[in-house]
């Protein structure tokens, strides 16, 4: 079992930066991919980027590609999710997820297993 606790979130102006984080608690902490989806009022989720269990593979949707980076902290059990230029489009409730990285599969919500409670992200023009 896994627990995640996103923190981090908040209001930013257009073009500001944001970084949120994502404690993981219980074991095995190395055997997860840990990836960051998102979600807009009236929107599916979607997602952001992954980090795989080795951390130098990340994956990352075209929409936020040079402007967002998800990294981790092992020692820490943790993940971060960097976000700078923001838009207003990148307003919505963020989701840190967990999945035991064996299997390929990492974009779609339903490949996930474990969820953190999401923290609001705000971009105002």
């Amino acid at each position: 079992q896994v627990q995640l606790v996103e923190s981090g979130g908040g209001l930013v102006q257009a073009g500001g930066s944001l970084r949120l984080s994502c404690a993981a608690s219980g074991r095995s902490f190395g055997t997860y991919a840990m990836g960051w989806f998102r979600q807009a009022p009236g929107k599916e989720r979607e997602f952001v980027a992954t980090a795989r269990r080795s951390s130098s593979i990340t994956l990352y949707a075209d929409s936020v590609k040079g402007r967002f980076t998800i990294s981790r902290d092992s020692a820490k059990n943790t993940v971060y999710l960097q976000m700078n230029s923001l838009k207003p489009e990148d307003t919505a409730v963020y989701y840190c997820a967990a999945k035991r990285d064996y299997t390929n599969g990492y974009y779609r919500p339903e490949e996930y297993e474990y969820w953190g409670q999401g923290t609001q992200d705000t971009v105002s023009s």
